[in-house]
C-alpha cells in the first residue's frame, strides 16, 4: 500500500490495483497557476521491478525482461480502459474483452489452506508472479462488489483512478473540489454564453 492509497483510504484489498492503475499519470491541468506534470512511474523494466519490490510483489533484485515489461504495460492499459467505464457498463463484452486477454497472461491457482479457506495464488513462477496478485484483487473485488467503487475520474484532463467512498457510490470525479468544480464551472460558462 502506498502513501497515495492510504491518503485516499483505498481498502488494502484494492490498494495494489489502485496504485498500479495510477502509475500512469495523464493529468494535464493548471491548478493555482501551476501546471501538473504528466508522468509514468513505469518507464523501464527496472522501474517495474522496483515498483513491485516496494509492494512486496517481487523479491528485490529480481530481473524483469523487456517482454515481461510489455505484458505488464498491456495489463495496465487494459485495466485503465476497463475502469474508465461506469460500473453498469463494464460487463459489456467489448469492454471486458481486452481485460480478459490481458489477465490471461497472469493465471491463478486456487488452493485450500489449513483454515479451510480457498486462496488464489499465482500460477507463474517468474518475475511477473506478483502481478497475478493484482488479478486476484480484481477477482475478489468483482466478486464482493468493491471493484465497482474503483473508477476513473470523468474529467478529461485528469483520468486518475480513485476509490469512491461515497455512500451511494455515485461519484464521478476524483475530487469534487478540483475536477468536479472545473467541469461545473465550464458548463456554467457555456450556459451563460448560450443565453447571450
Amino acid at each position: 500500500m502506498s502513501k497515495e492509497s492510504r491518503k485516499f483510504h483505498v481498502p488494502d484489498a484494492l490498494a495494489n490495483l489502485y496504485d498500479f492503475a495510477n502509475t500512469l499519470d495523464l493529468r494535464h491541468f493548471t491548478h493555482h497557476g501551476v501546471e501538473h506534470p504528466q508522468g509514468d512511474e513505469l518507464k523501464t523494466p527496472q522501474d517495474l521491478a522496483s515498483w513491485m519490490a516496494a509492494r512486496r510483489l517481487i523479491r528485490a533484485g529480481t530481473k524483469v525482461t523487456p517482454a515481461m515489461f510489455e505484458r505488464a504495460l498491456g495489463l495496465r492499459t487494459a485495466l485503465r480502459e476497463y475502469l474508465q467505464h461506469d460500473p453498469e457498463g463494464r460487463h459489456q463484452r467489448g469492454v471486458t474483452r481486452a481485460l480478459n486477454e490481458a489477465i490471461a497472461a497472469f493465471p491463478l491457482i486456487a488452493e485450500l489452506d489449513s483454515a479451510r479457506e480457498v486462496l488464489l495464488r499465482p500460477a507463474r513462477e517468474d518475475a511477473l508472479a506478483g502481478l497475478s496478485t493484482l488479478v486476484a484483487e480484481l477477482y475478489d473485488g468483482a466478486r464482493n462488489g468493491s471493484l465497482d467503487r474503483l473508477k476513473m475520474c470523468a474529467a478529461d484532463e485528469c483520468r486518475r483512478v480513485f476509490f469512491d467512498r461515497s455512500k451511494p457510490a455515485t461519484r464521478r470525479w476524483c475530487m469534487s473540489s478540483l475536477c468536479g468544480n472545473r467541469i461545473k464551472t465550464r458548463a456554467y460558462r457555456a450556459r451563460q454564453r448560450a443565453a447571450q
